[in-house]
C-alpha cells in the first residue's frame, strides 16, 4: 500500500492536471439563442497611406530670398512658412510640411511676379513721360 505522506509516492498520488477544471472553452452556437446577441462585428481594411518621406520636403529658402528681394512684404509670409516646415516633419504632420514648402515656393513667385509688374509699369510710365515732353517741344525756334 502506498502512503500519501511518503515523498516518493507524493507525485504519483497528485491528482491530473485539470483538478482546477479544464481550459475553458468557447461557447457553441446552440448554448445561445439566436436574435440575442449581436452578430461579431466585421472589421475593413486597414487605410492605406502614402509611402513614407526619407525627409523634410525642399525648404525653398530661395524662393524666400526672393521674396525679401523683389517684394518684402510677402517675405513675411514666406518666412513664417519657412520656419513652420520642419516643426511640423518632425511632428509627423508631412502633409502640413509639404504644404508650407509649396506656399513658401508660391509666394517667392507671386513677389517675383510683382516685382516683374512693377518694372514693366516702371517703363511704362516712362515712355509716357518722354512721349509728353516730347509732344509738348515746340517745333519753332
Amino acid at each position: 500500500m502506498t502512503d500519501p505522506q511518503d515523498p516518493k509516492n507524493a507525485y504519483e498520488a497528485a491528482p491530473p492536471y485539470d483538478q482546477y477544471g479544464a481550459a475553458p472553452q468557447a461557447p457553441s452556437a446552440e448554448q445561445y439563442p439566436s436574435g440575442q446577441y449581436a452578430a461579431p462585428q466585421q472589421y475593413s481594411a486597414a487605410p492605406t497611406y502614402a509611402a513614407p518621406q526619407f525627409g523634410p520636403p525642399k525648404s525653398n529658402a530661395g524662393w524666400a530670398v526672393a521674396s525679401i528681394i523683389f517684394f518684402w512684404p510677402v517675405a513675411f509670409a514666406a518666412f513664417n512658412h519657412l520656419h513652420d516646415i520642419y516643426p511640423k516633419w518632425a511632428m509627423g504632420d508631412h502633409q502640413g510640411a509639404q504644404y508650407a514648402s509649396d506656399r513658401v515656393k508660391k509666394l517667392g513667385q507671386i513677389s517675383l511676379g510683382i516685382f516683374v509688374g512693377l518694372i514693366v509699369l516702371y517703363f511704362i510710365f516712362i515712355i509716357v513721360i518722354f512721349a509728353v515732353a516730347g509732344s509738348s517741344i515746340d517745333n519753332t525756334y
